[in-house]
């Protein structure tokens, strides 16, 4: 008997298009993970949770695995950015980003800050992206932290036209937003 790969894209347009079921499993607006309505308190399940996490092209997130799948109910998005390393400021530097599921990601190419309102509508939030989009799959994103959105400020400069203020990381110069002229 010959294996087959699991085809996670596959699988998963299949359960976007039969809009199958349900996990009542839920990720609030704090990166916080629930099942059923009650917390889960483990932090190790909820990053053997998280690896499964996928999310489809319609923006629907889905724990998917060889055996099981269901849809997630996400506040925001899956992940909050809880702290902010950069070892070696200046115009070199590269900042470290840690998750509240204690990955960390550099602010680079492959994992962008993009400055937008919330679901919700309101003043634009610093989002990342944790897991960049591969193949039909969305990529999986963070909000930062206000704490952590402060210390990015510390780190930013004026562009030279002193309308926006940006970070530079990796290489990668980031817009933080339009300066307020007064």
């Amino acid at each position: 008997m010959v294996k087959r790969p699991f085809d996670i894209d596959a699988r998963l347009a299949a359960l976007t298009a039969a809009d199958s079921s349900q996990f009542s499993m839920a990720i609030d607006a704090d990166g916080g993970w629930h099942y059923q309505g009650s917390r889960i308190p483990r932090p190790a399940l909820v990053e053997l949770f998280a690896t499964a996490l996928q999310r489809a092209p319609d923006g629907s997130y889905w724990l998917v695995t060889p055996f099981e799948a269901g849809r997630v109910e996400v506040a925001d998005v899956p992940f909050t950015v809880v702290e902010l390393a950069c070892p070696a400021p200046g115009p070199e530097q590269t900042i470290r980003l840690r998750t509240n599921l204690d990955q960390w990601v550099d602010l680079d190419a492959r994992h962008p800050l993009a400055m937008r309102p919330p679901p919700g509508g309101g003043s634009p939030a610093p989002y990342v992206t944790v897991r960049p989009a591969a193949s039909t799959r969305l990529a999986l994103e963070a909000r930062l932290l206000r704490p952590v959105f402060y210390h990015l400020v510390d780190l930013a400069e004026p562009a030279p036209d002193g309308r926006e203020l940006l970070v530079r990381s990796a290489g990668v110069v980031f817009s933080l937003g339009r300066l307020d002229p007064s």
